[in-house]
């Protein structure tokens, strides 16, 4: 059963005139004339279709918190024009390009869906992100990071950028800068082997890595790559060994990193080692095992409690105390309040170019994209802006310390450096 949406918190605020809101409702006998793109065209009593493009089967921390942060925030945006959000079951990416071209396929073969909230993973959108924009959509995602996805900061397009693709979580290229000043400048480590599993994420990131890392004057004595489910770490560990790096970068995904991290403690050679790992490692149940320990992981911020998103007027501790109610404990991600600010992005924007013709409802599929690439608001993870690539994130980074595995709640990690662009 799909989950529909009724209000339950504020109204819509001004905030909308902060992203280009004009007036786009109309007298009964407006003729509405959609753009290049089409349009959605809704009847009396239609809902407003928004699709989670998110991964459940795979990296289940993120679809998780994906679908609660989706839900909280369309609760309390609350209706659109005065009809119901209707969010539909989460269409699972399974984290990988096959899963995410086949469910974004499967949601662009409903003409009524406005938009969508997705991908979890950057080896889904790298599929999925070319048939949401052919389909004249727009994508919003929380969680994706990878700099193939948008740009390189620098004005030049990535490979994999397709136009009505937005996310809200950062570019890795703001990660990789923050880590390898830490571990050059405050860990004073001049030698870091890295690790990754192919997938758009981690390779891009460990590139990334090496880049600014060797920029500073550091050395990568040893690239490795292992295949997805890869559980025997021997081969690898036995490579970087006989380098003997300081430190070993490994920004993996649960099952393997859990594997490599578990075996690098005990290998001949490498018992000294600082092991460093990012976002992808940084969920709780991961953090609450004893492979975790002494860790350092580069990632979002995770503390957004004080902060307010002006769109729907709730703070991270009132968004925070809401999910707690509805799902027990603390949120297994820090990007929970990147869906959450996501999700207001959408609707906001919705909201903003939806325009009336007595009982039908017309949403101009490309004037939403260019409402939401003009999105300048304050959420919970700070101010939101997005450049001309899709990157709508704050850019800011920390680097936690992970030394007690009692401790699984991300915001409660000791934050040893804080990187702002």
């Amino acid at each position: 059963m799909g989950t529909r949406v009724a209000a339950s918190g504020p109204a819509l605020l001004a905030v909308l005139a902060t992203l280009g809101c004009g007036s786009t409702t109309g007298p009964d006998d407006v003729e509405f004339t959609p753009g290049p793109l089409g349009a959605v065209t809704l009847e009396a009593g239609e809902d407003i279709r928004i699709r989670m493009l998110v991964s459940v089967t795979v990296a289940t921390s993120l679809g998780a918190v994906a679908r609660q942060g989706v839900e909280l925030a369309a609760g309390d945006m609350g209706p659109v024009r005065g009809r119901q959000v209707d969010l539909g079951d989460p269409v699972d990416t399974a984290c990988s390009p096959e899963g995410g071209r086949a469910g974004a396929l499967g949601i662009v073969a409903d003409p009524k869906v406005a938009g969508v909230i997705g991908t979890s993973c950057s080896a889904a959108a790298v599929a999925a992100a070319p048939v949401i924009s052919d389909a004249g959509l727009v994508m919003i995602s929380p969680s994706n990071t990878s700099p193939r996805l948008t740009s390189d900061l620098a004005g030049n397009a990535a490979a994999d950028h397709y136009a009505g693709y937005f996310r809200v979580s950062s570019n890795d290229l703001h990660q990789a800068r923050a880590l390898s000043d830490f571990v050059y400048n405050r860990l004073e480590l001049r030698r870091v082997a890295t690790l990754h599993d192919g997938d758009p994420y981690t390779s891009a990131l460990v590139e990334a890595f090496a880049d600014a890392f060797s920029g500073l004057g550091g050395e990568i004595p040893a690239e490795a790559e292992i295949e997805k489910g890869d559980t025997d770490m021997t081969e690898v560990l036995g490579e970087f060994a006989a380098v003997g790096p300081d430190a070993i970068f490994f920004p993996l995904f649960v099952t393997e990193g859990t594997a490599f991290a578990a075996q690098a403690r005990t290998f001949e050679g490498l018992e000294g080692t600082t092991l460093i790992s990012a976002a992808a490692l940084l969920v709780s149940t991961f953090l609450a095992t004893p492979e975790s320990e002494g860790i350092y992981f580069a990632g979002p911020e995770s503390d957004f409690r004080s902060n307010v998103n002006e769109l729907t007027g709730r703070s991270g501790a009132q968004v925070l105390a809401a999910y707690e109610s509805r799902h027990g404990g603390s949120p297994p991600s820090p990007y929970w309040a990147h869906t959450y600010d996501a999700t207001s992005i959408l609707i906001s924007a919705i909201d903003s170019v939806a325009v009336e013709d007595g009982d039908r409802l017309f949403i101009d599929r490309m004037a939403l994209r260019e409402r939401v690439g003009e999105t300048a608001a304050d959420g919970l993870v700070g101010a939101v802006s997005c450049d001309g690539f899709g990157d709508c994130g704050t850019g800011r980074m920390n680097i936690y310390h992970h030394t007690d595995a009692s401790v699984s709640d991300i915001s409660q990690l000791p934050v040893v450096y804080v990187y702002s662009p």
